[in-house]
């Protein structure tokens, strides 16, 4: 796939002023927006994905258009894994639910440029080196399994990084929010509030996050402007996202596994293409290995719908039934 300079300027540039609409609406207007409004944001972003799929399809072909869904769908549903996590950061600094949509945009434009980052070390290594799939690959086998014995984190678990500990010894911070402000003035003197130590939090859970993300999608597809527009789709509309799932998270007690489930396969395709494609003198003596299979895009298309499908059906089935029988012990 040959994409110009002008074709990634021409996206950067819609994307950058989609996301300057944003801020303008937080910055003019600070508040926690309606399910009515949460909802068409949402359907909104994933109209614009939709299109740019199809887009895609037009101008590249099905096989383009395929792997642009399938490594949007998983960006995607490893960025609602993250809502968890974002949950858990508000409710431990006690930030008002006005002033949680300015933390969150920024956040996600702090994801996005650690992100961009990520993605063109990835695409310098791949290039020069298809090893590096063996380590991608046992990676995200590994954080799979980790993430299938601990499922879903809850505050008790949260603990503040390093960082994150260093900022409250090192910094001059105030006891109270400000408002949406980072810095505030009590008695002559300049403090920061501790909205900027959220920021901290949620800037390094979007980087130990990106760590797990970016070698996921690169196991659905090699080209960067598809890693990239998948990644930039995904995190838009997350902040409404957020207020519009509100209680429903808590319902996903099964997306944890679907997500290990994903990573677990996505991480096995990596090694198998390795293998395909290997080079390393101690393996095979140097020489691709002939059983190693392709899975084709369609396949993991397929395998990416089916366990997020599955992972979500059966988490609201096991809730409801949950509250059912909570309510049949109470009328007893």
């Amino acid at each position: 796939m040959n994409v110009s300079g002008l074709v990634w300027a021409g996206t950067l540039v819609a994307l950058t002023a989609v996301l300057l609409v944003d801020l303008v609406i937080i910055g003019r207007r600070p508040h926690e927006p309606s399910v009515r409004e949460s909802s068409m944001w949402v359907g909104f972003y994933l109209g614009l994905a939709l299109l740019f799929g199809a887009g895609l399809w037009l101008a590249a072909g099905p096989s383009i258009a395929g792997q642009f869904y399938t490594g949007w769908l998983t960006e995607y549903s490893l960025s609602v894994d993250n809502l968890f996590v974002f949950v858990i950061i508000m409710g431990r600094f006690a930030v008002p639910r006005l002033y949680q949509q300015k933390v969150l945009l920024i956040g996600i434009v702090l994801a996005l440029v650690m992100r961009g980052g990520f993605i063109a070390a990835g695409a310098a290594l791949l290039s020069r080196f298809s090893w590096v799939f063996y380590i991608f690959g046992a990676f995200l086998i590994y954080t799979g399994i980790n993430l299938a014995r601990q499922g879903e984190p809850d505050e008790g678990e949260f603990s503040e990084n390093v960082l994150i500990r260093w900022s409250r010894k090192a910094l001059p911070l105030s006891r109270d929010f400000d408002g949406a402000r980072m810095i505030t003035h009590e008695n002559g003197r300049r403090l920061f509030t501790p909205l900027l130590i959220v920021m901290i939090a949620i800037g390094t859970t979007d980087l130990i996050f990106a760590l797990d993300s970016i070698p996921a999608i690169f196991g659905i597809t090699k080209e960067p402007y598809l890693v990239f527009t998948a990644n930039v789709f995904a995190l838009m509309g997350l902040r409404q996202l957020y207020f519009l799932l509100g209680g429903l998270l808590d319902r996903l007690i099964y997306l944890s596994y679907g997500l290990a489930a994903l990573l677990g396969f996505i991480g096995v395709k990596l090694v198998l293409e390795a293998l395909a494609d290997n080079n390393l003198p101690f393996v095979n003596d140097g020489q691709p290995v002939a059983w190693a299979p392709h899975i084709p895009i369609w396949l993991s298309l397929v395998v990416v719908v089916g366990t997020l499908a599955l992972a979500t059906a059966a988490s609201l089935m096991k809730s409801s039934w949950d509250r059912r029988r909570k309510l049949g012990e109470a009328e007893r």
